[in-house]
């Protein structure tokens, strides 16, 4: 393993047992195209893994934690996993100085792109859980993601953004927004949509996702950080 996966290691604070399971996290589905003798496969699976585990830990750790009822937790819990969340996470990690990716992919910013960022961070879950069970993801998982739940819960910003961005147009500027599909790349199994949000021709925000309805969510995440920033300055 490289000295740089070294560096990650300590960088996550966590050592793997098996080094090919952490080489493979960052193996995207594009890089196999153009390297077929890799003897790695891509990090797909390990993300269907990671994706339960992170629900798992997130879920269990708000259930045995706050009283509050199922539809609080829920919107919680959807703050805590979500892709730009994750994908934040595995930026401050590190995540994108290791992604192995087509020349394609690469070129047009792939190792920035929320959607593979956030898929790699599942990824790095269920690699852990093979490596050594459920606790040590516990553990990390504390440390990176549940550690954001004060800041979220204290800024509201557990509501869906689609819901506060429409509660804003309305306020401040008379009518609700309109979403636009911009875009859609990548095959059936790994589409990835980009949705503008506009008020009449204006574009407030744009977001991408793997569904049109996750690129919306993005959308009016970014639409409201353009509108607060400049309702502050």
């Amino acid at each position: 393993m490289s000295a740089s996966l070294d560096s990650f290691e300590e960088r996550i604070g966590y050592t793997f047992k098996d080094k090919s399971l952490l080489q493979q996290v960052f193996v995207h589905r594009s890089y196999l195209n153009e390297h077929r003798s890799f003897p790695l496969g891509h990090n797909e699976r390990m993300e269907f893994l990671g994706d339960a585990v992170l629900e798992l830990v997130v879920t269990e750790n708000l259930y045995l934690n706050f009283p509050n009822p199922e539809g609080e937790l829920t919107n919680w819990r959807s703050a805590l996993v979500k892709g730009e969340m994750l994908a934040k996470v595995a930026t401050d990690l590190g995540f994108s100085e290791h992604m192995l990716l087509s020349y394609g992919e690469a070129k047009s910013g792939g190792k920035s792109k929320n959607l593979i960022l956030a898929n790699a961070f599942e990824a790095l879950l269920g690699a852990m859980y093979l490596d050594s069970g459920y606790d040590s993801c516990k553990k990390f998982l504390g440390e990176v993601i549940l550690i954001h739940l004060p800041h979220i819960l204290e800024n509201g910003l557990f509501i869906d953004p689609k819901s506060r961005l429409q509660e804003h147009t309305q306020e401040h500027l008379g009518s609700t927004p309109t979403y636009q599909v911009l875009s859609e790349e990548g095959p059936d199994h790994a589409k990835e949509f980009t949705v503008g949000v506009y008020h009449g021709d204006k574009e407030l925000g744009r977001g991408t996702g793997s569904s049109k309805q996750s690129a919306q969510i993005s959308a009016a995440q970014d639409a409201l950080t353009r509108l607060l920033t400049t309702s502050t300055k």
